[in-house]
């Protein structure tokens, strides 16, 4: 099997993953999964798609990530993780798309409107 790649994105973070077959390896920027995302949460996100179709130890991952925080690093490689194994496997898509992992989040930061202190929020009101 030659190297398939994916990419995936999250509020400001983006993934790009190239999975090959091999015995469960999961590298990101240079460094293993459990380095690089000490939380256990965020590591069972990033191993949700692979945990969903009991592949977990088939292939090995390695993953470019750059941008956003850690929460939204770790959801778009779980995006990019989903679309690598469909490339893989189509027959696996109905599988991930009950879980949700197929679509695309498109939830990101609204910007500041000028004068204003945020996004919505508006100075104190003042009468006099």
């Amino acid at each position: 099997m030659e190297v398939i790649n994916a990419i995936g994105r999250r509020k400001a973070a983006v993934a790009r993953v190239y999975v090959s077959e091999g015995n469960g390896k999961i590298t990101i920027n240079r460094r293993d999964l459990s380095d690089y995302f000490p939380s256990p949460i965020l590591q069972f996100v990033v191993k949700q798609p692979l945990s969903t179709l009991n592949v977990a130890e088939q292939y090995d991952i390695k993953v470019n990530l750059f941008g956003g925080g850690y929460k939204g690093q770790s959801e778009a490689t779980r995006l990019a993780i989903t679309r690598a194994l469909i490339k893989i496997n189509p027959e696996s898509k109905p599988a991930l798309k009950t879980e949700g992992f197929i679509t695309r989040d498109p939830r990101a930061v609204e910007r500041k409107k000028p004068g204003r202190p945020k996004a919505r929020k508006r100075f104190q009101f003042s009468k006099r």
